[in-house]
């Protein structure tokens, strides 16, 4: 039997969890904790505000929020993978993070009450979800009305030319280092096909749009490999 997408992504990461770390910084040649700083920027985070990192993987979004917020606010961190999430609990005590806690749920239906948040996060998460649209109303409704939401993920390269060695590095290389690295092409070559099928910077943003956020930008990174999205609950 054919497994559900959701299946799918459940596996891969409960597989690929030792060596997702280390397998992000050799994919994105370390790009990534640019793109993650640069985004915090933006973001503007505030002392004292609570915040959720939805699809938070091994915690290092989680951490810097937790850090940005201070001692006063609070950080929820969500994963389906509850190998993932040991990884981050290890990371939470060995950098003596007390203003944070991991909990294992599912990005279609976050377990909280409506206006929880001022900040939700998602790093690299969106486009291994069975259903976008759905995360995003999800994490709509959590957020409190005057807060941000911020998405960090792939996108598709538009420029001519770049855009080929794009999709050449992640249909063959990507797997091929997952192979080398982490012993794992299968799990590797799903995830290249998950960013190939996401929605490009424009279209995420009408995506957002619909979902009720208001004011949405985006900003492209590395010729478009990757984009921030941030969109905001209105004021009620």
């Amino acid at each position: 039997m054919e497994q559900s997408k959701e299946e799918k992504v459940h596996r891969v990461f409960e597989n690929i969890y030792q060596q997702y770390d280390k397998m992000n910084s050799i994919i994105s040649f370390r790009q990534h904790i640019r793109w993650r700083k640069d985004t915090m920027k933006q973001m503007n985070v505030q002392k004292g505000k609570k915040a959720l990192d939805v699809c938070c993987g091994t915690a290092d979004w989680t951490i810097a929020m937790s850090k940005a917020i201070g001692e006063n606010g609070e950080v929820i961190g969500l994963d389906f993978s509850e190998n993932m999430l040991k990884v981050g609990r290890e990371k939470l005590v060995k950098e003596h993070i007390h203003n944070a806690k991991l909990v294992q749920g599912n990005a279609m239906e976050l377990p909280f009450p409506d206006n929880s948040f001022e900040y939700v996060t998602i790093g690299f998460g969106l486009r291994n979800v069975p259903d976008y649209m759905q995360v995003l109303r999800e994490m709509y409704r959590v957020l409190k009305p005057g807060g941000v939401v911020a998405c960090l993920e792939t996108s598709q390269p538009t420029m001519f030319g770049f855009r080929q060695i794009y999709y050449f590095y992640f249909h063959y290389i990507m797997p091929l280092f997952g192979k080398l690295f982490a012993k794992s092409y299968q799990e590797y070559s799903w995830l290249q096909e998950s960013a190939r099928a996401f929605p490009d910077a424009k279209k995420l943003a009408s995506m957002f749009e619909t979902a009720g956020f208001d004011h949405v930008t985006y900003k492209k990174y590395f010729g478009g490999v990757a984009a921030l999205h941030l969109g905001y609950k209105g004021l009620e």
